[in-house]
């Protein structure tokens, strides 16, 4: 089987290695059995690196289209009803796309614009949070998710740079960092600002805890300690009563069983044990995540199931 691989193509040459196997496999120019060259054997006859090779090969495997034999090398898998790999009859339709298209005169420059103009006409299907803050982002998602039930990928401001990562991905912000991330975003792209919920919103409906009593704030985010702390002795509590607790540390959950308020994130309040029934302080307003919700209704998104 021949390869076409494009060193300064956008697309990483490990996905070009794994999309044209997958295609010569679903295409039977790779047979069931037949044996793939050799990592070494193949990165030295496309001059590439060999670990660009084995990765490929793992996430072929990993989508059950190859087997490694140790020893022996890496085959193709023989394919059966239950044994299809991730995205088998997705890429069956595509090869078929392209064969027939083919067969009909067309060019891959023809195939390539048509795609891309439908792509293009598409609306999003999910949500692209971009955040820097790797712990404010992983909480981020997490409030997002539960308030659509709609998928949220949420990645760092210098991954905008991937065109690919862009696709069928509504971007959100929050509203402080919008400059900074529009001017990583092609021209025209659309970019929803989140706004963060304010203390008095964050306050509402919540009962005071007896003056005596030990609360516990826990947060793998460092800020959300800070600014609860802030929020809680300026909403009348003491400040002796408050202990603060990073869940990035081990043993964070020791004395959860002495508290009488637990005080925590939408992410770290998953990690509580059964029975603990803490108070989770959201960082996005209600008018955002209605505003999400919204979209999500609109766009016709796929829920998480």
């Amino acid at each position: 089987m021949r390869l076409w691989l494009r060193k300064n193509s956008e697309v990483p040459l490990r996905e070009q290695l794994v999309t044209q196997i997958v295609l010569g496999i679903v295409s039977d120019d790779l047979k069931a059995g037949q044996r793939l060259p050799s990592t070494r054997s193949l990165a030295r006859r496309y001059q590439i690196h060999a670990n660009t090779v084995s990765a490929a090969y793992r996430e072929l495997a990993r989508r059950r289209w190859v087997d490694f034999r140790k020893g022996s090398g890496v085959f193709v898998r023989l394919r059966t009803d239950d044994a299809a790999g991730e995205g088998f009859e997705l890429d069956q339709l595509i090869s078929r796309l392209f064969r027939t298209a083919r067969k009909k005169g067309y060019s891959v420059a023809d195939l390539q614009a048509g795609l891309n103009r439908w792509l293009a006409a598409q609306p999003p299907d999910h949500f692209l949070l971009i955040e820097p803050d790797g712990e404010l982002r992983a909480i981020l998602v997490a409030e997002i998710e539960a308030a659509t039930n709609a998928k949220v990928v949420g990645i760092a401001i210098e991954d905008c740079d991937d065109a690919q990562i862009l696709t069928g991905a509504l971007p959100l912000a929050l509203y402080g960092k919008i400059e900074s991330v529009r001017e990583k975003l092609p021209s025209g792209a659309e970019l929803i600002a989140l706004r963060s919920r304010s203390v008095s919103e964050s306050m509402r409906g919540q009962s005071r805890p007896p003056r005596d009593a030990l609360v516990l704030v826990v947060s793998r985010w460092n800020e959300f300690l800070r600014w609860s702390r802030a929020m809680l002795v300026a909403a009348g509590l003491d400040p002796e009563a408050l202990t603060f607790a990073d869940a990035r540390n081990a043993g964070w959950k020791r004395g959860l069983a002495s508290t009488a308020l637990v005080i925590t994130d939408s992410l770290t309040a998953r990690s509580l044990p059964t029975g603990c029934e803490p108070r989770v302080f959201r960082v996005l307003s209600d008018d955002s995540c209605q505003e999400l919700v919204t979209y999500a209704n609109q766009l016709g998104m796929d829920r998480r199931k």
